[in-house]
């Protein structure tokens, strides 16, 4: 055999070798690999081409027909392989990202309202499902809605600047920040007046109120809700009747309740509202400091000179009126120690009380 048939030989070996390790590639880069070693500057095949300078020039083009072909096959068989292994590693990557939809979702926190969001929306929806009507008012207020009115006198210690947060006086008036939700009373008795609205009328008031003060049970801004209802023949049974179904409600258990006289200048007579402790069911415990009651709100009967104020008269209407504080009563059904807790943001203690 000559230098013509030694090539010859060579260039179909090469070729049958190079085809099989095509096949027998396991990926593209596998394949790519392949290509560089058989057809790259350095490749199997130019060692081949080396030995064509030792050929006669007459059987040169015949070689060179030889080489073409192999170079075809080649890039043909490589083109095969390169097509078969795209579609296999498609499979393979549809394989590796499937996902059964029939699994259960990723658990992910959900956002809840506010604790004393909560308390504020609970205790409405009590007083709504029993007749009260729901009612707002300003946050700034006037002397007269949040004081006069009111019959506090100008020399009631609430009018001092360390007890209220006084703002810009606007056309001589001075304004504050309301010091409770009270003022609502006032304007909502004038405003059904003005729409004729018939007595009785029974009302819940709930809203932010600000006074100069801050440690583990008071806050500079906090929250209230006002009740009060006004008609014929309204007396202290029906105020202890509906605060009873009220706090039995919202403890989720039936509480003792007393009545100790007090003084609030809006209303007369006044009593502080006490509960039979709902953490020691009236035994005496640390909470309730061994007696056994807890105090939870003020009331009384709507003072005659409240009511004279919007225009009722008292000889023949009269209405009961009370005020909460709701991080209070919050505090005391969810057995939280600090109020300030509730304005610190700490997440642990919102996640806590969102669950």
């Amino acid at each position: 055999m000559g230098e013509l048939g030694a090539l010859k030989a060579e260039l179909h070996t090469l070729q049958e070798k190079a085809l099989a390790e095509f096949t027998k590639a396991e990926n593209l880069n596998a394949l790519q690999a392949l290509r560089v070693s058989y057809l790259g500057k350095k490749g199997a095949l130019t060692d081949v081409l080396k030995g064509v300078g030792k050929l006669p020039a007459a059987e040169r083009p015949v070689i060179g027909k030889e080489v073409n072909a192999v170079k075809t096959a080649l890039a043909e068989g490589l083109s095969a392989c390169e097509g078969s292994l795209a579609v296999l590693e498609k499979q393979r990557r549809i394989q590796s990202e499937r996902l059964d939809v029939s699994l259960s979702g990723r658990q992910s926190a959900c956002g809840s309202l506010h604790p004393v969001q909560q308390g504020l929306d609970e205790i409405t929806a009590i007083f709504s499902q029993m007749g009260f009507e729901i009612a707002q008012g300003p946050e700034v207020e006037d002397e007269f809605h949040n004081f006069d009115a009111l019959n506090i006198p100008p020399e009631h210690p609430a009018r001092a600047m360390h007890d209220t947060f006084f703002v810009k006086d606007t056309d001589d008036a001075a304004m504050l920040l309301r010091t409770h939700t009270s003022p609502v009373q006032i304007r909502t008795m004038k405003r059904l007046l003005e729409e004729e609205h018939a007595l009785p009328l029974a009302v819940v008031a709930p809203g932010r109120v600000y006074r100069c003060d801050y440690d583990v049970t008071h806050s500079p801004m906090f929250h209230q809700v006002e009740v009060f209802k006004v008609g014929e023949d309204i007396s202290l049974a029906h105020l202890k009747g509906v605060l009873q179904h009220f706090l039995s409600t919202y403890f989720e258990k039936d509480v003792s309740l007393r009545l100790r006289p007090h003084y609030f200048p809006f209303t007369e007579p006044s009593a502080e509202v006490d509960v039979g402790c709902v953490f020691c069911a009236g035994k005496g415990c640390r909470i309730c400091k061994g007696s056994g009651w807890l105090e939870v709100l003020g009331s009384g009967m709507v003072h005659p000179n409240v009511l004279k104020s919007v225009g009722i008269d008292s000889t023949v209407y009269s209405g009961f009126a009370f005020g909460l504080g709701v991080e209070r009563l919050v505090m005391l059904k969810h057995s939280i120690p600090d109020l300030r807790l509730f304005f610190e943001n700490d997440v642990r203690f919102l996640r806590r009380m969102g669950a």
